[in-house]
């Protein structure tokens, strides 16, 4: 069920934040897939500066899965953990071309048997790209989402099974694009702007010094 202090948050901030939205740019499910790969310990910034390259050069998964490794090592380099994230991407690739005909599956365990693709990473490509309701707890969302009194987990996986007991799940996908941009822009890492917040009304943490 729906909570109503969580209603009301994602009324103020679908407001506060109009143009919410998944910011690593991609054409379809399988490149959406690979930037998330490629975003892991990587800012979307840098992801989106790669990406029209990688895919100038390989536009599908089959002509992902033939490229010599070396080849997207180079091209990803700057990404970080290059080597790791290139083997996912041809593994993954040539998973997709034997098991679903090329097709990025539409299926959340399908997704998380994908070498370099985890919950987070399978999350986002089900919302994004696919249209079904999908909780993506990252680090901005797991930061707000305790200090905003939705849970005292940590386990990325605990997260997301509580905030979905309380977002409508019409908002799962969006509520993750309204917390990310609300962790950039006011309830910081380094400090929680509380007296500019939009929803500081409606969080028990103000006033109180803020957990991660």
């Amino acid at each position: 069920m729906a909570d109503p202090r969580m209603i009301e948050i994602l009324k103020i901030l679908k407001k506060t934040y109009p143009d919410t939205k998944c910011s690593l740019i991609h054409e379809g499910p399988w490149q959406l897939l690979v930037a998330t790969i490629l975003s892991a310990q990587c800012t979307d910034e840098r992801v989106n500066q790669v990406t029209p390259g990688l895919f100038k050069k390989y536009k599908s998964p089959l002509e992902m899965a033939r490229a010599p490794i070396f080849e997207i090592e180079k091209i990803i380099q700057s990404t970080g953990f290059y080597k790791n994230k290139a083997r996912g991407l041809k593994e993954s690739s040539q998973t997709i071309v034997e098991l679903y005909d090329g097709k990025v599956p539409a299926d959340l365990e399908k997704l998380t048997h994908l070498r370099g693709v985890g919950r987070k990473t399978a999350n986002v490509v089900l919302g994004n790209a696919f249209g079904i309701p999908s909780m993506v707890v990252d680090t901005h969302v797991g930061r707000l989402a305790r200090r905003m009194g939705f849970t005292r987990n940590l386990d990325p996986v605990n997260v997301e099974q509580d905030l979905m007991a309380v977002v409508p799940r019409k908002d799962w996908t969006i509520y993750s694009h309204l917390m990310i941009d609300h962790g950039r822009a006011i309830c910081t890492a380094r400090k929680a702007y509380c007296e500019r917040c939009p929803v500081a009304r409606l969080c028990p943490k103000v006033g109180v010094a803020p957990v991660n």
